[in-house]
């Protein structure tokens, strides 16, 4: 009988009177092989241990039975010992493989091409199909012998030995496993080896070694199926994602011409989940849930939602809960800024036909609204509705509604129709601030936002204290919290403390993410009329936007406008403004130019050009500019207090037409003192003299507490 005829399961002599039952013994006339224990002492207390003798004696049978030889009875022996529980047996069984002279016999026969003449052929397949067979027995013993030693506790050992199965492989079939004419039981150990050589490696604490072997599993032609693949692929994600271990790019020799390499961990595991997705759609494999929020968690880390929403928008109904699925997109939309599309979406999610009770998702909508004045009546809606439904939830969910409601609040009272109507907006904010923040007193988003509005409603004193405390709470890591100290000195016009306080966060902040704290240094030098020395705090502030643009381009992932960093047409825009306020004319002329190259529709380098004209006695060509910057942004409040400013002094025909345009501005920035000094000038010239005096009084009282620059630039 040909070797090949040789099952797993059954155990046939070539006359057929061996025992088909794995317990049964091999060795005739000879003591059963031990059974599923692996053995015990002498005095009887557990069965008896195969010793060497046995051993050989098994083997010969073997050898002469079944036409074996030395390796491939050793392995059937292995095998024999392994499946029923003898471990340790199994292991000294083992002992006596000779993999390499193995391995150099089945080479040969398995790399040789098959022979032009049909009798010669199918004397080669027959050849061929008896090597395998033989090739199988040798490599699944082991594989198995990995196994052992992985069920022992001895990680290590167990991978070395797994790695030489895939070794041997390698040797035997050097252009590769062929995808037809192999035998199913060694494609099987095959397949089984590529996919426990990488857990090895961890279990052992290997982890660049584990690396290795999940690309050589990728890499190499092992000739496996789909799932295999898609097991072995999702598990080399993972690991590359919360691993905890940096991964070199893959070897040159691995790369082909023209293809995307990755570059770190965050993009080779992006390159599979999205090579997994692409199987799912192409109906190789199952709807796996978890590679989706794989998918999602690495695209977030890079900023790359946009990606998520369209891999959502492709899953096929069904997959997703349709209010989850348009929860999700939201998500991603608002990620990237897409405030109306994700909007739109919870307005469907939350309607009384589908989730109107959905608390994340109301609470998601009321953060999109707390962004824009037009929509903070709506958002307040949401916002009381999700206070509403955390009340039997925990507090932390009914802190959050609160948080989001008092902004919604403070958002439109920006808006409100009258002062009362204002006044009673903003106590309403600070009610739902206070209350969240008796529920989550160390929330350091929640203690700057109640900063902010105790700034802005020039309650300075509760402003530093909570200013102060978002400090202790991040340890002054996160910049904004000095940002906000700093203009709540410079509006109590403690310019000296500020100073110190400039220097001490500088020491606090990484050099990129200086720029606004550089801002404010020039911007407080200014206000104490040091010109020189605000001129040289610019150039610094400079030096440091040009280099960051250098480094990482003008627009990356739209840091331009981010909160945290300062664009250079700024800078021009605050040097231009210096210059002028100089009468260094050329000056600001040429840092109006770079201001136009970076920006060329832009309102605020409009009035900037307004008021160097305006400086320069140019009083029709600043009106122009101003007017000009007012078409480019119809509610661009310092171009309303100019264009009333200069209406003012142009004789009693103008008042009527400067007093819309100040009254406009302070509807849109109550604060604004120049607007209540100009307001109360047309008044007088009107000769309303109470009115004025309220208005002068207002602007006095706002001018002692006037940072250097708008608490909402935070």
């Amino acid at each position: 009988m040909a070797a090949a005829e040789w099952d797993s399961r059954s155990v046939a002599s070539p006359t057929g009177d061996w025992p088909p039952a794995a317990a049964a013994s091999p060795i005739k006339g000879k003591a059963a092989l031990p059974e599923s224990d692996g053995g015990a002492s002498a005095s009887g207390s557990s069965e008896a241990k195969v010793d060497d003798g046995n051993i050989q004696e098994a083997e010969s049978s073997l050898r002469e039975g079944l036409s074996l030889n030395y390796e491939e009875a050793r392995a059937l022996l292995w095998r024999l010992e392994y499946q029923r529980g003898n471990v340790e047996a199994a292991l000294r069984v083992f002992d006596g493989i000779d993999l390499q002279a193995a391995i150099q016999r089945f080479q040969p026969s398995l790399s040789d091409k098959p022979l032009s003449k049909r009798s010669n052929k199918l004397r080669a397949d027959s050849s061929n199909s008896g090597s395998q067979h033989a090739a199988s027995l040798v490599l699944e013993a082991i594989y198995l012998k990995s196994m052992s030693l992985q069920k022992l506790g001895k990680a290590m050992e167990a991978a070395k030995q797994c790695k030489s199965v895939l070794d041997a492989v390698e040797s035997i079939f050097q252009c590769g496993i062929p995808g037809v004419m192999v035998e199913q039981k060694l494609q099987e150990t095959v397949s089984k080896s590529v996919e426990l050589l990488p857990e090895l490696w961890k279990q052992a604490g290997a982890y660049q070694e584990a690396l290795a072997s999940y690309r050589r599993a990728l890499l190499s032609q092992w000739n496996l199926d789909d799932e295999c693949c898609t097991r072995i692929q999702k598990r080399f994600a993972v690991f590359l994602l919360y691993g905890g271990v940096e991964a070199a790019p893959p070897s040159l020799a691995s790369q082909t011409e023209g293809s995307f390499v990755p570059r770190n961990n965050l993009e080779e595991a992006i390159l599979l989940l999205m090579i997994l997705l692409k199987k799912w759609f192409l109906g190789k494999t199952h709807w796996d849930p978890s590679v989706m929020e794989h998918l999602t968690f690495a695209l977030s880390l890079c900023g790359q939602t946009s990606i998520i929403a369209k891999h959502l928008e492709e899953v096929l109904p069904g997959i997703y809960p349709r209010t989850e699925r348009w929860y999700s997109l939201a998500l991603c939309y608002f990620a990237v800024s897409h405030n109306e599309a994700a909007l739109n979406l919870l307005r469907k999610s939350l309607n009384k036909n589908e989730s109107p009770n959905d608390i994340m998702a109301l609470l998601l909508a009321a953060k999109i609204c707390s962004s824009n004045n037009l929509l903070s009546s709506e958002g307040v809606e949401y916002a009381k509705r999700a206070v509403r439904d955390a009340e039997s939830s925990d507090g932390h969910l009914k802190s959050v509604a609160l948080h989001v409601l008092g902004s919604c609040l403070s958002r439109k009272s920006k808006v409100a129709s009258s002062d009362h109507q204002r006044s009673v907006l903003q106590a309403e904010a600070l009610k739902s601030l206070n209350e969240a923040i008796s529920l989550d007193r160390h929330n350091p988003e929640l203690l700057f936002e109640l900063g902010i509005e105790y700034a802005e409603q020039r309650n300075m004193h509760a402003a530093l204290k909570c200013a102060k405390e978002f400090i202790d709470v991040t340890g002054g890591s996160v910049s904004k919290g000095w940002r906000l100290l700093l203009l709540v000195l410079s509006a109590q016009q403690r310019y000296s403390e500020a100073e110190v306080v400039t220097d001490a966060a500088l020491d606090e902040t990484a050099k990129w993410e200086q720029g606004p704290l550089l801002r404010i240094r020039a911007k407080l030098k200014v206000a104490q009329a040091l010109p020189m020395e605000a001129v040289e705090a610019y150039r610094t502030l400079l030096a440091l936007v040009q280099a960051q643009r250098k480094a990482y381009g003008s627009v990356k992932n739209g840091t331009e406008d981010n909160e945290d960093k300062v664009r250079e047409v700024e800078v021009w825009h605050g040097l231009a403004n210096l210059y002028s306020s100089l009468s260094y004319w050329r000056d600001a002329e040429i840092c109006l130019q770079k201001a136009k190259a970076l920006k060329t529709y832009s309102a605020t380098t409009l009035h900037v050009e307004g008021n160097k004209h305006e400086l320069h006695e140019k009083i029709q060509d600043a009106v122009a500019a101003y007017f000009n910057a007012i078409s480019m942004e119809v509610e661009h409040v310092p171009s309303k207090v100019s264009i009333g400013a200069l209406l003012s002094k142009q004789g009693p025909k103008f008042l009527p037409v400067a007093r819309c345009f100040l009254s406009d501005a302070l509807r849109l920035e109550p604060t604004n003192r120049m607007a209540w000094f100009y307001l109360g000038e047309v008044h007088k010239q009107d000769g309303r003299l109470a009115d004025a005096a309220d208005c002068f009084q207002a602007a006095s009282m706002l001018e002692d507490s006037d940072p250097v620059e708008s608490f909402r630039s935070l």
